[in-house]
């Protein structure tokens, strides 16, 4: 009986936990798509509706800080954090759009939601001539979507 057993166990069970691992090997490779990896930066696949992508941007005493400089077009949330210790916000301004998150107090945190066509984009902070001191920087919508850390514009002046 002990052998019937280990040869169905060898004929049922080996195969499928063949199975299930070579799954698992190309879930990890990236399932074959040719990515070459598991995880990515690159915008969202489109399934034929809009689909929104998030920018972050940190605000700090005195220059911005985006998480990508160049994306699609679209729409885009930006996730914008103030890490400084001096109120700012964050004004997008370009091809067809001009709009701003309300003032944020040092720790406070909004979202804005702008629909980008392609073009050149001027991010910046409008409050108190803080775009004077370095607190701007440009996003590019269109051509290849890419992330950068050296995002800002400025060294801040000092600050």
């Amino acid at each position: 009986m002990a052998t019937t057993l280990m040869t169905l166990v060898r004929r049922t069970v080996g195969p499928g936990l063949a199975a299930g691992a070579l799954a698992g090997i190309l879930v990890a490779c990236g399932g074959g798509n040719g990515s070459g990896g598991g995880s990515t930066s690159s915008a969202p696949e489109q399934s034929g509706k809009s689909a929104t992508t998030q920018v972050d941007v940190k605000l700090v005493d005195f220059k911005m800080e985006l998480s990508e400089r160049t994306v699609q077009a679209g729409t885009h949330t930006f996730a914008v954090k103030n890490d400084g210790h001096h109120d700012h916000a964050m004004e997008i301004e370009g091809p067809g759009t001009e709009q701003k998150t309300r003032t944020l107090a040092p720790g406070e945190s909004s979202h804005l939601t702008v629909s980008l066509k392609d073009g050149k984009y001027e991010v910046y902070c409008p409050v108190d001539g803080h775009k004077e001191l370095g607190m701007k920087t440009e996003l590019t919508v269109g051509g290849t979507a890419s992330t950068g850390s050296d995002t800002h514009t400025t060294n801040g002046n000092g600050y």
